[in-house]
């Protein structure tokens, strides 16, 4: 183990990281580009979500002899950099819009609420797993599961590449348009399905059977969130109506 992964100075070095690469790339630092408080946020988020992660994988287990949660990590890790840099060199106001967190909806604020007690206990139980050795996953298996997040993050890469206005939170923007294009050709919530993959990959990822009926849960939790999300797309975005006549799936392609 690297035990500066969880050094408290990571926020610092995070935050010289985001400002390097904003001098770099020749960012806007004021006004709707990358802004001084995005890059603060950003350097405060990264670092304590992550060591979240750590912490809730590895004190469950009790042992830092965790393989399947150090894969794990690295395949969120990795990508989620390459992201990161591709939104600060390429479209800086996405970045802004996805570290949003004032959700103005009612009914998105409780979804959230109701994600976030899955997602702990989702993420808690296969610590316990390694622990007690409930779940006996092969490597293949595990490998293929972690093969599975990287295909489902790849998806919302393609999404962020597609769409500037995806916001983390529902809303619609004065400037905003519908986009029919790319993953959005296919299913009208292609980010949606993204995060499915990758979620409902993750307890196989981290080797355990029994946090999977936890994570099962998810896609009906992001049934209501379409459905409601769709009221305000339909009631406030100009176009949205007729696109939903063109793109007939919200989310998986010939199902739904």
């Amino acid at each position: 183990m690297n035990d500066k992964c969880y050094d408290t100075s990571s926020a610092t070095r995070l935050s010289a990281w985001i400002i390097f690469c904003a001098e770099n790339y020749n960012l806007p630092r004021n006004g709707r580009g990358t802004t001084e408080e995005t890059e603060e946020k950003i350097a405060v988020l990264v670092p304590t979500f992550f060591l979240g992660l750590g912490l809730i994988f590895f004190v469950p287990a009790g042992t830092l002899d965790y393989w399947e949660a150090w894969v794990y990590c690295a395949v969120l890790l990795v990508p989620f950099f390459f992201v990161l840099t591709y939104l600060l060199r390429k479209d800086p106001e996405l970045l802004a819009r996805r570290i949003r967190l004032n959700e103005k909806e009612s009914a998105q604020r409780r979804i959230i609420g109701a994600s976030s007690l899955i997602f702990f206990t989702g993420f808690l139980i296969p610590g316990l797993d390694h622990r007690y050795g409930w779940s006996d996953i092969a490597v293949e298996a595990v490998l293929a599961a972690d093969a599975l997040v990287i295909v489902g993050y790849a998806l919302i890469f393609l999404v962020f590449k597609e769409n500037p206005f995806a916001s983390r939170v529902v809303e619609v923007e004065q400037s905003q348009r519908v986009i029919s294009t790319g993953p959005y050709a296919l299913v009208r919530h292609p980010m949606y399905l993204g995060t499915s993959i990758m979620w409902l990959a993750t307890p196989i990822a981290l080797g355990s059977y029994w946090a999977l009926p936890v994570f099962l849960i998810l896609p009906i939790v992001l049934v209501y969130r379409i459905m409601n999300e769709e009221e305000v797309l339909l009631r406030e975005l100009p176009g949205y109506r007729e696109y939903t006549q063109k793109v007939k799936y919200r989310l998986i392609p010939s199902i739904w």
